[in-house]
């Protein structure tokens, strides 16, 4: 412990002996050094953001965390800090307000998405009942809803005749994401849930056959449907970009498509992005059985990170819902 403690001194200071011969050598900070030698994108602004929160300065440290309003403010005084001629150096400016806006608004991102999943579904709350008939109506256009309380839920993927039970995990922002999903690209949401409702049939191999017990191959025999409830995976794909966007995996993603501060609406868009993915994965993976979902899931998840450790990487969907919020 006391050698990876001293480890870590050793390289940090090595590290800024580092800086310091590089500034001398080329004039420039680290800051110029990143956004001369970087190009736009995730790639820049990470690398800003590490140097940013990793510095021995206070203003620079807090600079990852201020209000939106005060990143022009803040942008000066690290100028001024770094004795940095802004009428000398103008492009630096705006490219360090490109990258604060992204890194501001990828934390304030997470407080507002955390804020809907926090918030429980109230059935006595209008909106909220407002919201859920409308993904109703989204999802089933031509078939009404008979009553509040009603088995009919059953047909979109609920578990059973009142959804606001379901959405206990993820809270409003599960039924903010299917909503999004249902209302913005409604063609392929009603595909989706038509094919979880309707699947292939799974034919099973000889040697999977000769592995059954006589009452094993019955039980598959009648259950070789790959189909899985629409809501219930919506919630859980949900879940999924939730992780992914605490964790900081999909900086890569927002930080190249938002020019500026990623919104909930870039979320929500994300959130359309891997219910497509995952559906394709799900029919690709061929499960035997619903029990199969999370090593599924499990997979998928493995896969999106992988893609997202790509710092070019952009989870760019080209579907309805998508129009609009892709800056690239």
């Amino acid at each position: 412990m006391l050698f990876q403690v001293c480890l870590y001194f050793y390289c940090k200071f090595l590290w800024r002996c580092l800086k310091f011969v590089m500034r001398k050598l080329t004039g420039r900070c680290e800051l110029q050094r990143i956004c001369y030698n970087t190009k736009p994108g995730a790639s820049r602004t990470m690398k800003i953001e590490t140097s940013l929160r990793d510095s021995k300065s206070k203003l620079l440290q807090t600079s990852v965390s201020v209000h939106p309003d005060a990143i022009e403010k803040t942008i000066e005084d690290i100028m001024e800090l770094k004795k940095i001629n802004p009428d000398i150096n103008p492009q630096l400016g705006i490219s360090l307000q490109a990258c604060l806006l992204q890194i501001v608004g990828y934390r304030n991102l997470i407080a507002d998405v955390e804020k809907l999943r926090r918030e429980p579904y109230d059935s006595d709350n209008p909106q909220h009942e407002e919201m859920l008939l409308k993904l109703w109506k989204f999802l089933k256009p031509n078939t009404p809803l008979e009553s509040r309380i009603s088995k009919q839920w059953c047909e979109i993927g609920f578990q059973g005749d009142d959804p606001k039970t379901d959405f206990r995990g993820m809270g409003l922002l599960g039924l903010y994401n299917l909503q999004y999903f249902a209302e913005r690209d409604a063609a392929a949401a009603q595909q989706v849930l038509s094919d979880s409702l309707h699947p292939k049939c799974r034919d099973i191999t000889k040697e999977e056959i000769s592995k059954f017990s006589k009452a094993e191959w019955e039980k598959k025999r009648m259950d070789k449907a790959i189909g899985y409830s629409f809501a219930i995976v919506g919630i859980n794909i949900t879940d999924l970009a939730y992780n992914l966007l605490v964790s900081g995996a999909l900086k890569t993603h927002f930080y190249n498509i938002a020019p500026e501060a990623p919104t909930l609406s870039h979320f929500q868009q994300t959130f359309c992005y891997l219910m497509h993915e995952f559906h394709k994965f799900w029919i690709e993976e061929d499960p035997m059985d619903i029990m199969e979902f999370n090593r599924v899931r499990e997979k998928f998840r493995k896969r999106i990170i992988r893609q997202l450790q790509n710092p070019d990487m952009a989870l760019c969907p080209h579907f309805a819902a998508s129009e609009g919020l892709i800056n690239m």
